[in-house]
């Protein structure tokens, strides 16, 4: 009996906080960005350069090899090259938004910890400041 009632104040407690103010985001799992990896990124939201759909190569940690894989990425690949991201610059990018105080600075992760969504929006009522980058297919290199 002593354990129910234990594990029913523990789950009181634990509803009492969660509802208390804001709820925070969960902690990322621990993920250390590898070297070299492939992803596909869907870049979408807001004006910006980059929009579209992309399957991007990392390899010692820069973007050496971006396919656009709709007409706005392969616009992005041909005429702004340096604007295709490594995961690691999307994490920086969402740490900033954070640091900066953004309304909404949120991510998703795989159980391995790699992002698989991230979403920004600056300021709540400002037009087309929105970032969402969807990422999946991720494989890190072997070998």
């Amino acid at each position: 009996m002593t354990v129910v009632r234990s594990l029913f104040s523990v789950a009181v407690l634990v509803g009492g906080l969660a509802a208390c103010g804001d709820e925070a985001e969960p902690a990322a799992p621990a993920w250390e960005e590898p070297a070299s990896y492939t992803y596909t990124l869907t870049s979408s939201e807001g004006e910006r350069a980059l929009i579209g759909t992309f399957r991007i190569t990392v390899r010692g940690g820069e973007v050496t090899k971006a396919i656009g894989l709709d007409d706005s990425a392969r616009r992005v690949v041909r005429q702004l090259p340096d604007q295709v991201p490594t995961l690691g610059a999307l994490l920086e990018e969402l740490e900033q938004a954070r640091g900066d105080g953004a309304d909404t600075a949120e991510a998703r992760y795989a159980a391995d910890g790699h992002p698989t969504r991230i979403e920004i929006d600056g300021e709540k009522n400002a037009i087309d400041d929105e970032v969402r980058y969807d990422i999946s297919d991720y494989e890190p290199a072997v070998g």
